[in-house]
């Protein structure tokens, strides 16, 4: 008689964590059972998905909703466990007798939008089928920068006032604030959606770290100020000495040194905001606006050209691909992996993340761009392209010169490089030795 494997699937993701526009989430799982693409394509909003028949299982997820998944070997049949953390994972195989299966890197992340389907048939165990079900129409937009700028804030506008529309009236609302264009547009957006959609504006803030002597605070202050708006602007303040990238490693569940440093800075002011508001739920940011728009220095990573960046789809978004010899099981790549920076600081002190700049219908709008015919090939033009739309698209959209000032990461926004090296090493394998300690 042959063996009846008896499989079994445990969910562990949070559903109130997604916000469905358009279906129900037994509506959204369906459409992710059924492996169609283009159903599943037309799920809108943000969603991390598990649909089960039998012995199939599919999950889907969004850029902004990071999802993870382990199989794990019983005598009676496979069991597959579903969360948004490898430590969640670990407890539950702790729960079933069964974590001493567990490494981190055996855990698979769900790379950003694929349907991914399993076949929970036993040993050996076959891999996954991945099939894309976003796949934005490149360059079919005019090398018109003022067109760009206009769809491109325009795109912003409406995903952020549809956002606005689900928040309760008597919420407030944070945005994560630097005076740099990803957190200008992103706030300006906030701010002109709650005029017009008729909020009260005392319901805003914009939250800027800072740890005393690096050049954010100043640039906030600058940017607001030349729009009259600097009564929106909150500083949190932060103290180097509490910089501790070990709690980093411990709630990123990842080693980047960018990431660490971006993810140290993220708890800080997720930190420094809940201890002055206990309640404060709402959090925007920024997030993404560098990938849509490809402007990543190219020249501090030697696998990186220009032609690289400029001919291949969505590669800040996904790294090099599913199915590429680079590609990580374990992580995913580009913002797909480094999400987790900003998601993970947010749930950790109880913020319901959002970054506009993610979503799909802004993204098919900086796809669109012919990024070959407005750069003819040149980096400095492509790093100037993102102030330039931004700012052009913002002047036709809300009617204000936005200032756009020049490109900082984060981390050396808060704080000066000098303090953070301090305190954060810069080597890779530094972080990786620590973090995979955790688990023994």
């Amino acid at each position: 008689m042959l063996h009846q494997y008896i499989e079994k699937v445990v969910d562990l993701l949070d559903p109130s964590q997604n916000r469905l526009r358009n279906l129900t989430i037994e509506e959204a799982r369906a459409r992710v059972l059924s492996g169609d693409a283009s159903q599943v394509a037309e799920i809108e909003g943000s969603f991390a998905l598990l649909a089960r028949e039998g012995k199939t299982v599919r999950m889907a997820r969004s850029l902004d909703r990071p999802m993870r998944y382990f199989l794990a070997k019983r005598a009676a049949g496979p069991a597959l466990i579903v969360a948004d953390r490898m430590d969640a994972i670990y407890q539950q195989l702790q729960r079933e007798g069964l974590a001493d299966q567990f490494h981190p890197s055996y855990t698979r992340m769900v790379p950003a939008h694929y349907v991914i389907e399993i076949q929970l048939v036993g040993c050996p165990d076959p891999d996954p089928v991945y099939t894309r079900y976003f796949t934005p129409v490149r360059n079919s937009l005019p090398a018109d920068l003022d067109e760009i700028g206009r769809r491109y804030i325009g795109a912003l506008a409406d995903e952020v006032a549809t956002q606005l529309a689900s928040i309760p009236e008597s919420e407030p609302i944070g945005v994560a604030f630097s005076g740099g264009v990803d957190s200008g547009i992103v706030f300006l957006s906030t701010y002109f959606g709650m005029r017009r959609l008729g909020m009260n504006l005392s319901r805003l803030k914009a939250f800027t770290l800072s740890y005393g002597d690096g050049p954010d605070l100043a640039q906030a202050r600058d940017f607001l100020g030349r729009l009259g708006l600097n009564l929106f602007l909150e500083e949190i303040p932060a103290a180097s000495s509490e910089l501790n990238y070990a709690e980093t490693l411990r709630v990123l569940e990842d080693y980047k040194p960018l990431d660490v440093e971006c993810g140290t800075m993220g708890l800080a002011l997720c930190g420094g905001i809940r201890q002055l508001y206990s309640d404060w739920k709402h959090l925007f940011d920024g997030d993404g606006g560098d990938e849509n728009l490809k402007d990543y220095p190219i020249e501090e990573n030697p696998e990186l050209t220009i032609r690289s960046v400029v001919h291949n789809l969505m590669l800040y978004h996904e790294g090099w691909g599913v199915g590429r010899i680079k590609h990580s099981l374990t992580y995913s790549g580009g913002l797909s992996r480094g999400y987790v920076r900003t998601y993970a600081p947010g749930r950790k002190f109880g913020f319901d993340g959002y970054s506009p700049l993610m979503s799909r219908p802004v993204i098919s709008v900086s796809e669109a761009m012919p990024f070959i015919d407005l750069t003819g090939y040149d980096v400095s033009t492509l790093y100037s392209l993102k102030g330039e739309v931004a700012r052009r698209g913002v002047k036709q959209v809300f009617g204000v010169d936005m200032p756009a000032f020049e490109k900082r990461r984060f981390q050396h926004g808060a704080t000066c490089k000098e303090t953070l090296r301090t305190h954060l090493p810069e080597q890779e394998a530094v972080y990786r030795k620590q973090f995979l300690a955790i688990y023994g």
